[in-house]
């Protein structure tokens, strides 16, 4: 009895697992009639990509060009040469062409083409025809592929506005930085297929995702007027000894820039030599530093005493305010003390009694001492903002500095009687030239700037850009009369240098000394304009610490006179005697 019902119980073990097999058989059967049916493309797809190997191809970066279509920033086919080592059947012979043809050491060589590795690169950015003399020798396992390199034909041209790009072809500074999303364009891909082993299937062929070129971008730039305003800073240069000299040329009614010119500028094609003495012994640090300050753009990285270019701020706030009139009158007598401070004119025996308009024609710093006390701090502030002195013009260049300027709590008598004719606060070139615009455009804060437009490579406009304006910063009236004194500034007073005959010029000429005072460190500027009755071009030039005369108007006002000379008949500007 007992061996029937063990019998019975095994049978029922035996069916039970029997069972069981049969229904994960049937499991396992449907899962993998699921797989091959319905998850089919899914796991080919996996497949393939497990023997794909895939090679990126650099989308051609998209150009820079100038308002008339002169190109400053182009592409230049190189070629990238790469190893695969699976691939690779003669190493000695891969060794020896790839060291004798890049110019590199065999031992460089052989150590990346040894590497495990999907694709080991040997060297980027080598010359087109080093590349297709590599690919004649048809070596298994060597790669070369097309790439770009960044091109700038003109070399130094307006080297601290456009910028460059480093060795991936990405914005380093500048306008290549700024618009990178606008150059840059899209990369594609080489796939090709692999065997287990990694050796490419020759009749599996690639497959290429096309690359897609990124957009041109027209800035405002004149390249003539940016040649010819280089030209003229060298010249200033040299002459004074300086250590340096910045150009700004502007369009003062829409903010577009027609040259930005910082010398001494540097080679875009070689953008990490910096030809100094004793290059060779700075440390990494340090090589970096001087990188950094080769690399500033004056214009608008750096801040500095305005001098007696900021009266014309000064001035036009205090006839907005209406605390002056152009016929109101102030007594110079050489010098005016303020609280326990003496602060002198530059005419010694000082100027006597003069009106408005000659005091500003004088650069009388007594003279606007008064005013700057009649406005008073709160006044005085306002207007500050109302010019939108507090904030950054919003130019489309990276790294631009702020005005440093007293707290509105800080500022005495003292102080506001510095600040009255430029001095004991810092400003960029850039915010003074945008402001200047601003006042005698008929009161519009307009906002300096390159980009235009973005075009595909046919010319066709893709995106325009536009640009904030803030309306009524001054009255039609007072910009009308800034204008008028500006224009005998030029005419009769401190900036006749800046005169061009034919033609009706404003401007204001600025002498300030730096910190600290006793060190004999000069700035020399001059800001002009013309025609002085409808502005349709404004430029400044400072330099830098001049050696020997150092005064705005003597050395600073013939280089925008000069330039004015030139540029003017080239803007189609008509001198009054036509």
């Amino acid at each position: 009895m007992l061996t029937n019902y063990n019998k019975i119980a095994h049978r029922k073990k035996i069916l039970t697992v029997f069972f069981a097999c049969t229904a994960m058989m049937v499991v396992l059967l449907f899962r993998l009639i699921y797989l091959m049916v319905w998850r089919s493309d899914y796991y080919s797809e996996r497949a393939t990509e497990l023997h794909e190997r895939e090679r990126s191809i650099k989308a051609a970066r998209g150009r820079i060009l100038d308002r008339n279509g002169t190109v400053l920033a182009d592409n230049k086919t190189v070629c990238t040469v790469s190893v695969i080592h699976n691939q690779i059947e003669d190493e000695d012979e891969v060794v020896r062409v790839l060291s004798e043809e890049l110019g590199l050491s065999e031992d460089y060589v052989r150590t990346r083409t040894e590497k495990y590795s999907s694709m080991e690169r040997i060297k980027s950015n080598v010359d087109k025809e080093t590349g297709d003399r590599i690919r004649e020798y048809d070596l298994p396992g060597v790669k070369v592929d097309e790439d770009y390199k960044r091109y700038y034909p003109y070399d130094e041209l307006a080297s601290k506005v456009l910028g460059f790009t480093g060795s991936d072809n990405q914005g380093i500074i500048g306008l290549e930085v700024i618009y990178e999303d606008y150059l840059a364009g899209e990369p594609g891909t080489i796939l090709t297929v692999t065997d287990a082993k990694g050796i490419e299937v020759d009749s599996a062929g690639e497959r290429r995702i096309e690359p897609v070129a990124g957009s041109d971008l027209y800035i405002s730039i004149d390249r003539n007027i940016q040649e010819y305003s280089t030209q003229l800073a060298l010249k200033a240069m040299e002459e004074k000894q300086a250590d340096s000299v910045s150009i700004i040329v502007m369009n003062p009614q829409n903010g577009e820039i027609l040259a930005m010119v910082n010398v001494p500028e540097f080679n875009l094609n070689d953008p990490y030599v910096l030809n100094i003495e004793g290059e060779e012994e700075l440390g990494s640090e340090e090589k970096q530093d001087a990188l950094n300050t080769m690399w500033r753009n004056g214009c608008i990285n750096d801040t500095y005493e305005p001098g007696s270019i900021f009266k014309i701020i000064t001035a036009a706030a205090a006839l907005e305010e209406g605390v002056v009139t152009k016929e109101s009158t102030f007594n110079c007598p050489g010098y005016i003390v303020v609280d326990d401070r003496r602060i002198r004119c530059h005419k010694t025996v000082g100027h006597g009694s003069q009106t408005f308009v000659q005091a500003t024609e004088n650069s009388c710093n007594p003279a606007f001492v008064q005013i700057g006390l009649r406005l008073g701090v709160d006044n005085y502030y306002k207007y500050f903002e109302q010019f939108g002195l507090k904030t950054k013009t919003g130019i489309d260049l990276p790294g631009e500095a702020g005005t440093i300027m007293h707290n509105k709590e800080d500022m005495g008598n003292v102080e506001l009687a510095t600040v009255s004719f430029g001095q004991s606060f810092q400003i960029t070139p850039i915010q003074l030239i945008t402001t200047v615009s601003s006042i005698i455009n008929g009161g519009n804060r307009i906002t300096p700037h390159f980009a235009m437009y973005t075009a595909d490579a046919a010319g066709t406009e893709l995106h325009k850009f536009s640009y904030p304006v803030t309306t009524g910063i001054v009255s039609e009236e007072t910009s009308a009369t800034m204008r008028e004194i500006l224009e005998l500034v030029v005419s009769e007073g401190s900036g006749k240098n800046g005169a061009v005959e034919g033609f009706r010029i404003g401007g204001k000429t600025a002498t300030s000394q730096t910190l600290p005072r006793q060190n004999g460190v000069y700035i020399s500027a001059f800001l002009g304009f013309a025609p002085a009755d409808d502005p349709q071009v404004i430029a400044i030039a400072i330099i830098n610490h001049p050696q020997g005369t150092y005064y705005g108007s003597q050395i600073a006002a013939p280089i925008v006179r000069q330039l004015f000379e030139n540029i003017l008949p080239y803007l189609g500007i008509m001198s009054y005697n036509q």
